[in-house]
């Protein structure tokens, strides 16, 4: 059962206050005052409140006078005043000012109040969707800016240092000089290749339609192997995989593949070079209605002070290896898709560990 719209009657007469309670309390919460004050503190304790009726005649101030007094204070209830005829002048100068949404005329009727709330909710929830909107777009315009910066940064530097190193390479005649300057132009490459990957994740985690079906874990985690196995041979770094599974897993493959290929290319990436002993361990438990993955190193760690960002767009915690800054941010983007969540705790020196739930679809 959905929660009743939460209405505030204000009125300095006590009669009309029991009698509209009396009369619409058993479909909507209603709330009333005796006067302004007590209405500001209503207002305040209950944010939630949609709608707000005020009798316009009042000792302390007129309807229209409250009304666009607390229009900057709490903006998202949608005003309705009580009148008679010998206000209408006011009454249509507040509507035109965007004081009040619409009139009821007194003496009112069931009917009246009961169209004016319809119409009301309808309107509130018309602004709240557009507030929505507008925090998405801005939002969208914020990643945009940054997006345009890393193109120019991650894009144009790496192919700047390919076209820098093959004009240096024109005038080498040393075997050993021209292996070197070929070694910098391999880590160009990497970044940029790096860099389109991540772009990659990130349009199918915006544009990409959620689909779920059972996914059959062993198989995943074997196309996971299969696809680091040569990085985790040329890195020295050991994979121990376990799965503990009591239920069939339903979600969505592609977000599956996405979180774990970019945890776990994580893992690799901020080894400790000097380490002879490096591991890398991925362990999933499904059951109870959900999956939980852990994935645990033990390289470099993450210092404290980056563990709340390091989930932001374009933000990276160390230079050790080539990077975008989109991977963790994909990762929790995705999740969101699923109603899942992620959790990060490290030991800068020793080691990360992370924390993913994905609810059993």
């Amino acid at each position: 059962m959905s929660e009743k719209i939460k209405i505030l009657y204000i009125d300095d007469e006590l009669n009309n206050l029991v009698g509209f309670k009396a009369s619409f309390r058993l479909n909507y919460q209603i709330l009333v005052a005796v006067n302004t004050s007590e209405a500001v503190e209503i207002l305040t304790k209950n944010p939630d409140i949609r709608i707000i009726f005020s009798d316009q005649r009042m000792p302390d101030k007129t309807g229209v006078e409250f009304f666009e007094e607390i229009r900057s204070w709490f903006p998202h209830p949608i005003r309705i005043l009580i009148t008679g005829y010998s206000d209408i002048e006011d009454v249509i100068q507040a509507i035109n000012r965007g004081h009040i949404f619409r009139y009821v005329k007194k003496p009112w009727s069931d009917s009246d109040i009961l169209s004016a709330i319809e119409e009301a909710h309808k309107f509130y929830l018309a602004n709240s969707m557009l507030a929505i909107k507008n925090e998405a777009l801005q939002k969208a315009y914020d990643e945009l800016d940054k997006f345009a910066y890393s193109v120019s940064h991650d894009i144009r530097g790496p192919l700047s240092g390919i076209m820098g190193g093959i004009n240096v390479a024109k005038h080498l005649n040393d075997i050993s000089d021209i292996k070197e300057m070929l070694g910098l132009m391999e880590n160009s490459v990497k970044k940029l290749d790096a860099f389109i990957l991540s772009m990659h994740d990130y349009y199918t985690v915006q544009r990409g339609e959620v689909r779920i079906k059972e996914i059959n874990l062993s198989e995943l985690i074997n196309d996971l192997k299969e696809l680091h196995h040569a990085n985790l041979i040329e890195s020295n770094v050991k994979l121990n995989v376990n799965i503990s599974q009591i239920e069939p897993f339903w979600s969505d493959e592609i977000v599956m593949r996405l979180v774990l290929n970019n945890l776990v290319t994580n893992a690799i990436k901020y080894q400790k070079h000097d380490n002879e002993d490096k591991r890398i361990e991925l362990n999933i438990e499904v059951g109870r209605g959900h999956a939980t993955i852990y994935v645990r190193d033990n390289g470099i760690g993450i210092p404290e002070n980056y563990l709340n960002e390091i989930f932001d767009l374009f933000f990276r915690a160390s230079t050790q290896d080539v990077g975008s800054g989109f991977g963790l941010y994909n990762v929790k983007d995705a999740l969101l898709k699923l109603n899942g969540g992620i959790k990060v705790s490290s030991v800068l020196g020793e080691g990360a560990v992370f924390e993913v739930t994905i609810p059993n679809k």
